[in-house]
């Protein structure tokens, strides 16, 4: 199946100082997926939020899921939504 570029946001809680989370997840997934990828948008939020949205589907939710994510997991969600795995 062809492979198609997504699109990954993370919204994050400037006001708590989550700026290094953010940008360590960005530059694994540059270096994981940057040919899957058609855009990293990075949004400062605030409430404690951390949010990880993959070419419109929700990966993470820190008020959902708790903490951080683990990077390898969000590769693969780039790995698997490019893909078209899951989508209708």
């Amino acid at each position: 199946m062809a492979r198609r570029p997504v699109k990954v946001t993370i919204t994050y809680c400037a006001e708590c100082g989550y700026e290094r989370q953010t940008l360590a997840l960005t530059e694994a997934l540059l270096l994981a997926c940057g040919h899957e990828l058609s855009g990293v948008e990075l949004i400062p939020w605030v409430e404690g939020s951390f949010e990880v949205v993959v070419g419109g589907e929700r990966v993470h939710s820190m008020y959902r899921d708790g903490g951080f994510p683990e990077p390898a997991n969000v590769v693969a969600a780039v790995h698997r939504i490019a893909g078209g795995e899951g989508l209708p």
